[in-house]
């Protein structure tokens, strides 16, 4: 499985939010692949206020404050 997680330099809710879900990750295997939003212009508009934002299969699963439990739960299903 891999899990998008969208961020940005500079920005520590993002650096917290990766290491939530680096937490979840020796739980549960999958891989993250680290988006920066600013290298597209789209997905920058798309998330630009909701960053970190963590991605299943295409759909949000989570985003701004990450939590453990959710982040679990939601990767789990």
């Amino acid at each position: 499985m891999i899990v998008k997680f969208f961020s940005r330099a500079n920005c520590p809710l993002c650096v917290e939010g990766l290491q939530t879900l680096k937490l979840v990750q020796e739980d549960l295997p999958f891989d993250i692949d680290i988006v920066d939003i600013e290298q597209d212009d789209d997905i920058h508009e798309k998330y630009m206020l909701m960053i970190p934002v963590v991605e299943k299969d295409g759909a949000v699963i989570q985003y701004g404050n990450l939590d453990y439990a959710t982040l679990l739960e939601q990767l789990s299903s």
